[in-house]
Formats: C-alpha cells, structure tokens, sequence
C-alpha cells in the first residue's frame, strides 16, 4: 500500500470519528478548561507555561496521587489491603527517601523539563486552544506512549538487573523491599536519566499540542505510583486497562528481586517467561487460601 494512500485513510477514519463526534453532547468540562487554558495562554509566555508550569504540574500531581496511600498507612481499615503486610512504613524510612526524591526531582528531572520549551520552538507544537486534540485522540497517544514506555522500561530494566551492573545504580531503587507511593521515582541519578528516557519516546513519536506533555505526565505518575503503592485497592479503575500489571505484580518484583520487569503492562513478562516465578508464588498463595477457607 503507497504512503499516500495509508494517509488517506488515517484522515478518513479521522474524519469519521468527527463527525460521530459533532452528534454527541457537548462535555460540560470543556467551556471552564477552554477558558483557564486561554487565561494562561494571555498571562504567560510559552516558555513559562513549558518550564514552569510543567514543574508545578509535576510535583503537584505526584504528591497528590502519592497522598491517599500515605494516608493509607494510618487507617487500620486499610491494612487489609497493604501487600507486604510484615513490612509497614516507618518515618525514617520515608524521611529518607523524601530527601532523595527531591534530590532528583529538582536536580535531575528539572533540568530535562527546562529543555520542554526549547523542545516544543524546534518542533513547532502548537500552544493554542484550536489545535488541541480531541479527548479520544488525547488518550489513545497516551496509551501508545505507555506501549512504548513500557518496552523500554522492560529492556533497560531487565539490563539493569544484570550481576556487573546491579549494585551500582539500580540497588538504590531496591532499598525498599515494602513499595509505597512516594518511592516510585526513588532512584540513582543514573536511573532516573536511563529508564526516564522512555517517558520522552512517545512524546517525540506522538506529540501534536503540548497538551499531551502533560496528559501523559499524569498518566505515567498515576501509573508508577499505582503500582509502588503497596496496596492492591478493589474497584481500581486502572484495573480496566487491558493487560495492566497492578501492584501486586510489581510488589513482587521488589520482594523477589528477579522478574516482573515492566512498568505497566504483562506481556513483555508473559512472552519472555519473566513473570514465571510471580505465577508460582501467586498460585501457591491461592492454594494456601483454599485450604484455610475449608
């Protein structure tokens, strides 16, 4: 099939969507967004919006999410669900990885989010309310970013689990056999700079409006503090993503040491038979159950 013919029906399947879209009911959100983000757009300049209003969005949105499963710790009620329930939280503990965490949030990841603006200018993505994707649209380059994140994060951090490479950057992350929320992007420098790359993947594949800058922001803290979290949650809406892994996979893979690779999705897992051992020891903990409701 000839290039252009791929485009024509890429734009035609597009063109589809709209006008399904044009008979839908206007969302009651979109005239209050679309007000704030021309409110912005009049107040500051594009390199204060891509700087500064992506560091706010970013430590807004992490402590934010990371919020409810600090407060978890504190409601007895909510023990029943904390994974590892032999390893509860301690203050020194999260003092320490606190201190380290804003470490590389303002040394590290500060420096990445300052070349945002500088990004968007070599690029030209359009700042404007007219150019910004459709919510449909907004979501599903979310969900190819999270493919692509998560390939990489596989890969990479499979490497880094290697004996010669191990002890030197990725035990920092491993300090913390327990997971909670705040510890997710508690790691080496090194780390935060190798595995943080994949976050940029999708952003230069799919990025058409700096919207997606922070839509997948949101979606990649909603995510790694989800499954650091230590608590599996009934009712988790993250739960309806196809092959989504969820905390009780990556708990593992901090109580295990050995497999459960991937960041958000199972199948890398399933394909390379790295998710072997998590398989066994949730089977096992499911026989255990059977016999003690007999």
């Amino acid at each position: 099939m000839a290039a252009n013919d791929s485009i024509g029906i890429l734009n035609s399947a597009y063109l589809a969507v709209e006008y399904i879209d044009s008979f839908l009911p206007e969302n009651p959100l979109q005239q209050p967004f679309k007000n704030a983000w021309n409110c912005m757009l009049d107040n500051y300049t594009k390199f204060q919006i891509a700087t500064w209003g992506s560091l706010l969005l970013h430590e807004l949105s992490y402590f934010l999410i990371c919020a409810p499963g600090f407060v978890f710790q504190f409601i007895p009620y909510m023990q029943k669900y904390k994974i590892q329930q032999d390893k509860p939280e301690t203050w020194e503990r999260q003092w320490k990885c606190l201190k380290t965490l804003l470490f590389n949030h303002f040394f590290i990841q500060f420096p990445l989010i300052f070349g945002t603006y500088y990004f968007t200018e070599f690029f030209n993505i359009p700042y404007d309310w007219e150019s910004m994707p459709r919510w449909y649209v907004l979501l599903s380059q979310c969900f190819g970013c999270a493919v692509i994140e998560d390939a990489w994060h596989y890969f990479l951090h499979r490497l880094l689990h290697h004996k010669r490479l191990y002890k030197y950057i990725h035990k920092v992350h491993h300090e913390f056999v327990a997971p909670f929320g705040m510890q997710a992007e508690y790691a080496h420098p090194l780390e935060t700079l190798i595995l943080g790359a994949g976050f940029f993947i999708g952003i230069i594949t799919f990025c058409n409006h700096v919207i997606l800058l922070w839509a997948w922001l949101i979606c990649r803290l909603l995510e790694t503090i989800d499954v650091h979290s230590g608590y599996d949650i009934p009712l988790n809406p993250l739960h309806l993503v196809p092959f989504y892994a969820g905390s009780r996979f990556h708990d593992f893979h901090h109580m295990n040491f050995i497999g459960n690779y991937a960041s958000t999705f199972t199948w890398w897992d399933k394909i390379f038979g790295t998710d072997s051992q998590f398989n066994s020891y949730t089977e096992k903990a499911k026989k255990q159950q059977e016999k003690k409701a007999e």
